[in-house]
């Protein structure tokens, strides 16, 4: 018999922190100027921030890029987000690094990850 996999629960909002998230994206749109992508960029990692946590998104984005958006957004990753969230899992260099604790190596890009921004089926 084929073993099924159960599924990852994301624990929802709470009323709080929905509307948190709501009036950044609505603060952050009605004071950006600029060009949509990178607003629409912002946004995602905003959402997808919640599910993987501030580890992955440092992996993910350029130094550069992360400020960038943390502006628009007008927070700060590593103080909004947790270090990891429910699918943190789903990346596949962040568990590779985790393997070889060198997360930071990783990052700085002492050791090159490659394909650093997929996320796996599982």
């Amino acid at each position: 018999m084929a073993k099924v996999k159960k599924p990852v629960r994301i624990p929802p909002l709470s009323p709080e922190e929905a509307l948190k998230y709501l009036q950044i994206v609505e603060q952050a749109t009605a004071r950006f100027t600029g060009v949509f992508d990178e607003l629409e960029s912002a946004l995602g990692m905003l959402m997808l921030g919640r599910l993987v946590g501030w580890r992955v998104l440092v992996l993910i984005h350029s130094k550069s890029t992360l400020r960038k958006y943390e502006k628009i957004l007008d927070i700060n990753v590593r103080e909004f987000f947790e270090p990891e969230g429910p699918l943190t899992h789903k990346s596949a260099s962040y568990e590779f690094l985790q393997k070889l604790g060198a997360f930071w190596k990783g990052v700085s890009g002492d050791i090159k990850v490659e394909n650093r921004r997929e996320l796996t089926k599982s």
